[in-house]
C-alpha cells in the first residue's frame, strides 16, 4: 500500500484542479487549497471550478479550503502556485514532513531560484520532487492519455510518488534530474510565447519549426551549463513539453504570443488575464540568468524585451534574422 494515501494540492488554478481531479477520480480523498473564495465555494458546493477549469466535473471526494492550516495532516502535497507568489505561500505553509512535489514552472526574479531552491530555504526538512511534462490541464482532468516526468534526488521518493499518482491514463516516468526538469519547464514556456508570436505575425510553419529547433538548442545550452542531463532536456520535461506548448492555442503562453504577434500591447494582454502565462514572468529572469552565466539565448532575450515593451515584433524579427551565420551545433 502506498504511503501517500492522502494528497493535498496547493493552488486552485487549472493545473492544480486537474491534478486534484486526477487523484480523486477513483474516490480517493484530496484536499485542494485555493486563495480565491469563489473557487473554494464552487468546488465544495457544485464540484466544479468554473473560474479556471470550466466544463470539468470534479469528484465529490475532492474538497477545497482557503486555509493553509488545513493542509497539515496530509501525506504529500502537490504545489501548483505560480513562481512569483510561491515564496510567500511556502512561508505560510504549516510545519510537517510531507513531501512537496512542485508542479509550477519558472525561475524567481533576483535570486534565480527554482521552486525546489525556495523549498530548501523555507522547508528544508521536507522531501522535494518535481512533476513536469507535456500536459494540458483539461486533458488530464478528462482522463486523456498523458506521460510526465517525476524527478527527485531520492529515487525511492520519486518511485513512491510515481506509484501513487499513476493511473491507466497517467504515466509518470521517474528521473533523478531535478535541475533538468525545472529548466525544461521554465524555458519551454518562453519559447511557446515566441512560437505564438510567429503564428500571430503570420510568419508560417517553416519559421515555427525553425524556432522550436533553435529554441531547443537554447534550452540545452542553458540546461547543460547548470548541470542538467541532456536526456532529460530531450525527454518529456523538455522537448516533449516544448512541442506541446509551441503548437497549440490551448497554451496560455502560445496565445499570449499570438496577441503580441498581432501587434497588441503586452501590458494590455497580461492585464486582461486572470490566469498566468508563466513564460511572461520567466522570460526576463531566464534572460538575466543566461547573461550572468555567459550563455547565448537570443530567442529568450527577444521574448523578454517584447514582453517588457522594449521592442516591436517587426524589429525583433529583423534582429534575429540578421544575426551572424554560425554552425548549427552552436
Amino acid at each position: 500500500m502506498t504511503p501517500y494515501a492522502k494528497f493535498g494540492v496547493i493552488g486552485g488554478g487549472a493545473w492544480g484542479t486537474a491534478l486534484a481531479q486526477l487523484v480523486a477520480a477513483d474516490g480517493a480523498p484530496v484536499r485542494l487549497w485555493a486563495r480565491e473564495e469563489d473557487v473554494v465555494a464552487a468546488v465544495n458546493a457544485d464540484h466544479r471550478n468554473p473560474v479556471f477549469l470550466p466544463g470539468a466535473a470534479l469528484s465529490p471526494s475532492l474538497t477545497a479550503t482557503a486555509n493553509l492550516a488545513d493542509m497539515a495532516d496530509l501525506d504529500a502535497l502537490l504545489v501548483v502556485v505560480p513562481v512569483p507568489f510561491l515564496r510567500a505561500v511556502l512561508a505560510e505553509l504549516p510545519a510537517g514532513d510531507a513531501p512537496l512535489i512542485f508542479c509550477s514552472k519558472g525561475m524567481e526574479a533576483g535570486s534565480f531560484a527554482f521552486p525546489i531552491d525556495m523549498a530548501r530555504d523555507l522547508a528544508p526538512s521536507r522531501p522535494h520532487a518535481v512533476l513536469s511534462g507535456p500536459t494540458f490541464a483539461h486533458e488530464v482532468a478528462a482522463g486523456l492519455p498523458t506521460a510526465i516526468t517525476l524527478a527527485a534526488a531520492d529515487t525511492d521518493l520519486a518511485a513512491g510518488i510515481a506509484r501513487a499518482l499513476a493511473r491507466p491514463h497517467f504515466r509518470p516516468y521517474v528521473s533523478t534530474d531535478v535541475v533538468g526538469a525545472e529548466i525544461g519547464g521554465a524555458v519551454k514556456n518562453i519559447l511557446a510565447i515566441a512560437c505564438g508570436i510567429v503564428d500571430g505575425a503570420g510568419l508560417g510553419l517553416n519559421a515555427r519549426a525553425a524556432l522550436i529547433s533553435r529554441g531547443f538548442a537554447e534550452m540545452t545550452r542553458f540546461g547543460l551549463s547548470r548541470g542538467a542531463q541532456a536526456e532529460t532536456l530531450a525527454g518529456l520535461a523538455g522537448l516533449g513539453d516544448l512541442v506541446l506548448t509551441c503548437t497549440s492555442s490551448n497554451s496560455r503562453n502560445f496565445t499570449l504570443g499570438q496577441g503580441l504577434g498581432r501587434g497588441e500591447p503586452a501590458e494590455a494582454l497580461m492585464a486582461d488575464r486572470r490566469t498566468v502565462a508563466e513564460g511572461a514572468f520567466s522570460a526576463p529572469v531566464v534572460a538575466a540568468a543566461a547573461r550572468a552565466d555567459g550563455i547565448d539565448m537570443p530567442i529568450t532575450d527577444t521574448v523578454a524585451r517584447l514582453v517588457a515593451g522594449e521592442t516591436r515584433v517587426a524589429e525583433a524579427i529583423q534582429a534575429l534574422l540578421s544575426r551572424p551565420l554560425r554552425s548549427e551545433g552552436r
